[in-house]
């Protein structure tokens, strides 16, 4: 479902940098559902306990079922079953419960109608209506025969616990022609905090939105959609809430709600929290990227294909004077992953002290770890980072009704616990880099490390990531040595001591053609530094 055209790619784990949000100008944006366009604020915040700076923060999986077919989403009913239902891309739906495990027939056996013809085609998501115990319908997406259709559908039960469920209660409610490619169908579906049903399609497929769909707001590709699917309209299945950002626009599609997107594979809202918009984006091949959206702001534009992540793709789809919301996160495709995984923000009870409001992230071919948190007030920085790899080939996390985490993953079919843990406060340190001198193939650099301890320093290793395609050759005053983006610098025979308050430092030498960021974190002694 995540997998690109090019399967080829070299994946690996690393350190993403660190986007700080921005708005950019090329496109025209629409006037936002409630207030300006999109801006560099943060969304507002729901206030919690201090929690641990995400340097302390670490994540960790338990695989607790297995068997699954090709997982692509969870979802857990709020009708107090305390079951996950997940949907396989075959076109069946399975029900999952703490304490009996993975059922062996399926809620759902739709296979007669789902096109699996390609990697990214198939049943792609599921969610139920609010307050399930009572409204009984069933939504899901899925690609259908034979075409490759996306399709929202829904199915009406007799009673919220009904198993199976008829395969012939099926409603079709929108369709989008999705013929000519087989990736990029997108595919989450979820109820917002308005009470409105939000559905994620991608571009069409191909490569460099070759059906230019992003920008177009003529066609529900590269979108996602808000509609109101309590009522029928104009002999349609559903209606467009009338306060949708491009209701009256000439030629646009009334059904959308955010657009520019390339591949929207994942998204979710806080809807313990501040209610705001989350988007994982699958990038093409320089940069997958997180967006985060005021759950009130309709119309915004997320770039695409103008921009890629936070950098220009293509100079002849942007349009003068046009407001793009910059990614609050973005890491390099084929360096650090390959194919974004969009989670939630964490909301559960079991680690609320120490992961509270963290939104949590992962990548198909990396399994890394992304957190990331807003900014404590408006116009600050949102923090990120890159923690332990997960599992091999996750395709979607969820939450139970009681706001804890889970992930599937593709091939080996499991479902896995995710859990939050600490380790010890950072070293007391703090590290200062700056580049001396720049030309077309390299740089120097030098990095001066300050002990803010009270206790001297007896032996030092600096360790960082490099962001770009930096290579570190020559070192002095240290001994140094780089494994893929990984640089390692330790002391030289002269230097092993930082007395408490003191300073040393020492410089490299490294190759690179293009701009040189500075790396987002540093260690010391295998301990992050400030």
């Amino acid at each position: 479902m995540l997998r690109r055209s090019s399967l080829g790619r070299l994946c690996a784990a690393g350190v993403a940098a660190l986007v700080a949000p921005l708005v950019a100008t090329g496109a025209t944006g629409a006037p936002a559902v409630g207030q300006a366009a999109p801006g560099r604020a943060a969304p507002d915040r729901v206030e919690v306990a201090a929690v641990p700076p995400l340097d302390q923060l670490t994540v960790s999986t338990t695989q607790v079922a297995s068997g699954l077919q090709r997982p692509t989403a969870i979802f857990a009913p709020d009708d107090g079953s305390g079951r996950l239902l997940i949907t396989e891309k075959q076109g069946t739906i399975r029900v999952y419960h703490p304490n009996t495990g993975l059922a062996a027939q399926p809620l759902l056996d739709i296979r007669d109608r789902v096109d699996t013809s390609g990697n990214e085609r198939g049943l792609l998501g599921v969610v139920t209506s609010p307050n399930f115990a009572q409204t009984r319908t069933l939504y899901v997406t899925y690609t259908a025969l034979p075409q490759g259709t996306v399709t929202l559908s829904r199915f009406t039960l007799d009673t919220a616990g009904q198993t199976p469920i008829p395969a012939a209660r099926e409603q079709v409610v929108l369709t989008q022609p999705h013929a000519e490619f087989s990736n990029h169908n997108g595919g989450q579906v979820a109820f917002g905090p308005d009470g409105y049903l939000y559905w994620s399609i991608g571009d069409g497929g191909g490569a460099d939105d070759v059906l230019n769909s992003g920008q177009n707001l003529g066609t529900l590709l590269g979108k996602i959609l808000r509609l109101d699917v309590s009522r029928s309209c104009g002999g349609r299945n559903y209606c467009v809430p009338a306060d949708n950002p491009f209701v009256g626009t000439a030629g646009a599609r009334t059904e959308i709600w955010a657009y520019g997107l390339r591949n929207p594979w994942k998204f979710s809202h806080d809807l313990r929290g501040d209610g705001s918009l989350w988007i994982a984006d699958v990038g093409q091949g320089t940069f997958e990227e997180i967006d985060h959206l005021p759950g009130n702001r309709g119309g915004a534009n997320l770039g695409w294909s103008c921009r890629e992540g936070p950098q220009v793709f293509n100079p002849d789809r942007c349009r003068a004077g046009a407001t793009y919301v910059e990614p609050v996160h973005s890491y390099r495709t084929s360096f650090d992953g390959c194919a974004v995984i969009g989670g939630y923000v964490y909301r559960g009870q079991a680690y609320a002290d120490i992961a509270a409001g963290t939104y949590l992230a992962t990548d198909y071919c990396s399994g890394t770890a992304f957190v990331v948190r807003p900014p404590a007030s408006p116009g600050g920085a949102y923090a990120t980072r890159a923690l332990t790899e997960l599992t091999i080939q996750p395709t979607s996390l969820g939450q139970d009704a009681n706001g804890e985490l889970y992930l599937v993953n593709d091939l080996p079919g499991q479902l896995h616990r995710i859990s939050f843990g600490t380790t010890a406060p950072p070293a007391a340190c703090t590290i200062s880099y700056r580049v001396d001198q720049q030309w077309g193939t390299g740089f120097t650099a030098t990095v001066v490390v300050t002990n803010t301890g009270t206790a001297p320093i007896n032996g030092w290793t600096v360790g960082w990531t490099f962001p770009a395609a930096q290579r570190a050759d020559t070192f002095w005053n240290a001994l140094g040595s780089q494994q893929g983006a990984v640089a390692t610098a330790r002391n030289a025979d002269w230097n092993p001591n930082i007395p408490a308050g003191g300073s040393t430092e020492f410089g490299f030498l490294a190759s690179n053609t293009g701009p040189n960021p500075a790396p987002s974190s540093f260690t010391l002694n295998g301990r992050p530094c400030r």
